[in-house]
């Protein structure tokens, strides 16, 4: 299985979108600072993730998620 999830930060209104065969070890690697993008805004909190069942499906819908009417749908579906 491959996931795409969505991380808020406690510091900010950011928000992260990523996909990863492995949700709990990436999670951890975000919150260990091992991410230059998101290490500044550590600690970051998962708020949304769905599984697909192969990497090209998780891939094609985290970019639509980061597309600009994918994060609208982010934030009017998925996040409040």
């Amino acid at each position: 299985m491959h996931y795409v999830y969505i991380l808020k930060s406690s510091k900010s209104t950011t928000l992260y979108y990523g996909y990863t065969a492995d949700l709990k070890k990436r999670i951890k690697e975000h919150n260990d600072g091992k991410s230059s993008y998101t290490k500044p805004l550590i600690p970051w909190k998962l708020v949304w993730y769905c599984a697909f069942p192969n990497e090209k499906q998780a891939k094609d819908f985290e970019l639509y998620l980061k597309s600009g009417s994918g994060k609208a749908f982010t934030y009017k579906r998925l996040v409040m």
